[in-house]
């Protein structure tokens, strides 16, 4: 060891043990805090403390002169900050000539943090399956509810939760999904956790004025033309329709009696709106409808004749279907206005003559929100596809020159997502649906997730209506979707420590349009790092390997992101 050596040693142990009197200093000011929290929880909360005040420093310049005497910088200190800088304070003293502690002596505090971390994640999330210590989260399809197979191929494909998404569907349709998890796990013999994301007070377009009452059903075909595939076709009764058992293009509602009469093998003619004669094949007759086959392009609406004589003595007319589904284009430099009035949106029209072009509007699912809203502000939609500026706020509506849209213009549709990264909103991370679907979830989940958590009392708020339906003890999943939620995160985590199970989950989806693409790396990577600090496990979602998912083949990105997304629980 030269006298250099002993010189830069010496310096940088009084750097770190800086860091070490700021990170008790910061824990003495939290102390109140701390004692408030349950006895279990005080370590992992005092870890967190620790972090934060050693992530205050400029590390750089310290971790490149440790790396100058050989030693680990301080970069996964994470699970356990303060015994990290003992044993580099220890080894420092050494190194520079002095006797002190063994850097061995804080060994046993480094390991007690990766323990904890450990068992909340197999406490919230379950056992780590062999052979890896990340767990596979699936989210649910309706489909799933309907077809327990489905389920079962998924856990025997490596499926270790299940996550329910209260946004959509109903109890009943919840209810077979969970009874699904429930006979695989019996017949694999392993554990799967079910989660259930409330909707939280996701912010979304309304309805726009419907489109004209047409279904067209078509046949896939190849290069030249030629039909590879015929176009499938539900025939079901018009007084109690049944959902069809395999994917089908349309869905016609007819006369029970006259359904009653069909027969496989046989042919229904019809006569689209075009006027033109179609053919429909029936496959298989069911008991809840008719499965048919058309190899030729259709389009049919309400009071289309169709018939299996060719006298046309059997004729019956087609039920209501479902209006097309309307779109609002949108090109840069276009005016749209978001309205609370609950009025259905329509696109942007002449208003006569001389009077110019009327903005196109839609009306938003929290009118409340508006209110808030300052011009100036970034608004996005339809998750970040289209971007804009409000240039004219009120309580009633927003002006917004839209001024980013996808090569060819944007369509924006109804049920949209709407995201104000820089609105402060009152709206409570608890909206009154959650509250009337968690008594379903404390029933049948093993852990409940909320969205769209913007501060440490939303939290408090799911922690109490858990203790009121007498489940304190139900995991709780906290999704970070939000800049507001990133801004309080420290905050947030140690309001979670109330509980006796819980984790975050990186919301990625939200999360890049809030706090911006660029940035969406760098927040994901702290997010996973104050947590861990925190002893909390980590759900890395969304879309991992979505290519995969559907299209058989993952992209070259996705390879790297499930990679990342190996280091979350």
């Amino acid at each position: 060891m030269t006298i250099t050596e002993a010189a830069l040693a010496a310096t940088l142990r009084a750097e770190v043990e800086r860091l070490r009197t700021q990170a008790l200093d910061l824990e003495r000011r939290f102390q109140p805090a701390l004692d408030a929290l349950p006895a279990a929880r005080r370590a992992s909360a005092a870890n967190l403390i620790h972090y934060l005040a050693l992530r205050q420093n400029e590390l750089r310049p310290l971790q490149a002169n440790l790396t100058r005497l050989g030693l680990s910088s301080l970069g996964r200190s994470e699970a356990h900050a303060l015994a990290t800088l003992g044993a580099v304070s220890a080894v420092l003293t050494r190194i520079a000539g002095g006797q002190g502690e063994s850097p061995e002596a804080f060994a046993a505090a480094m390991d007690a943090g990766t323990r904890i971390l450990r068992a909340n994640s197999e406490a919230l999330l379950g056992p780590a399956p062999a052979g890896r210590d990340t767990r596979i989260l699936v989210t649910s399809s309706t489909e799933a509810a309907y077809d327990p197979a489905l389920i079962r191929a998924w856990m025997e494909c490596g499926m270790n939760a299940l996550r329910i998404n209260c946004a959509h569907d109903d109890p009943d349709t919840w209810a077979r999904m969970v009874e699904n998890v429930e006979a695989a796990r019996r017949a694999i013999g392993r554990p799967c956790r079910v989660l259930m994301d409330l909707a939280g007070p996701k912010l979304r377009t309304g309805d726009l004025e419907s489109g004209p009452r047409v279904l067209r059903f078509k046949p896939l075909r190849d290069e030249i033309g030629r039909v590879v595939e015929p176009a499938h076709v539900w025939l079901t009764a018009a007084e109690a329709p049944a959902s069809p058992p395999t994917a089908a293009q349309a869905t016609l509602p007819v006369a029970a009696a006259w359904l009653a009469r069909l027969a496989e093998g046989q042919n229904v003619l019809l006569r689209d709106l075009r006027g033109r004669l179609r053919r429909l094949t029936i496959q298989r007759v069911l008991p809840e409808g008719v499965l048919a086959t058309c190899t030729r392009t259709a389009y049919v609406g309400p009071g289309t004749q169709l018939w299996h004589r060719e006298d046309r003595a059997d004729t019956c007319v087609l039920g209501e279907v479902p209006p097309l589904p309307r779109e609002i284009v949108l090109s840069r430099g276009d005016t749209l206005v978001l309205t609370a009035a609950p009025v259905p949106g329509r696109p942007a029209e002449s208003a006569g003559a001389g009077g110019g072009v009327q903005a196109a509007t839609i009306s938003c699912t929290l009118p409340q929100i508006l209110a808030a809203v300052r011009a100036g502000e970034p608004i996005w939609l339809d998750d970040g596809k289209i971007g804009g500026t409000v240039i004219g706020a009120t309580p009633a509506a927003l002006t917004i020159r839209i001024d980013v849209v996808p090569p060819g213009g944007g369509k924006l549709g109804a049920d949209k997502g709407i995201n104000l990264p820089r609105t402060r909103h009152p709206i409570s991370g608890l909206t009154e649906e959650d509250r009337a679907n968690l008594p379903f979830v404390v029933r049948h989940a093993d852990m409940v997730g909320q969205s769209f958590v913007n501060d440490p009392a939303d939290v408090a708020q799911l922690q109490e209506e858990l203790q009121r339906l007498g489940r304190p003890d139900l995991g709780i999943v906290l999704k970070i979707e939000t800049q507001r939620a990133f801004a309080a995160l420290p905050r947030i985590l140690l309001q979670a420590l109330n509980s006796p199970r819980a984790g975050v989950m990186i919301a990625r989806g939200d999360l890049a349009v809030e706090c911006g693409y660029e940035r969406l790396a760098e927040v994901q990577e702290q997010i996973l790092w104050i947590s861990e600090a925190a002893h909390l496990p980590v759900i890395w979602a969304t879309q991992v390997l979505e290519s995969l998912a559907k299209r058989g083949i993952p992209s070259r990105a996705e390879i790297t992101d499930a990679a990342m997304g190996d280091r979350a629980e």
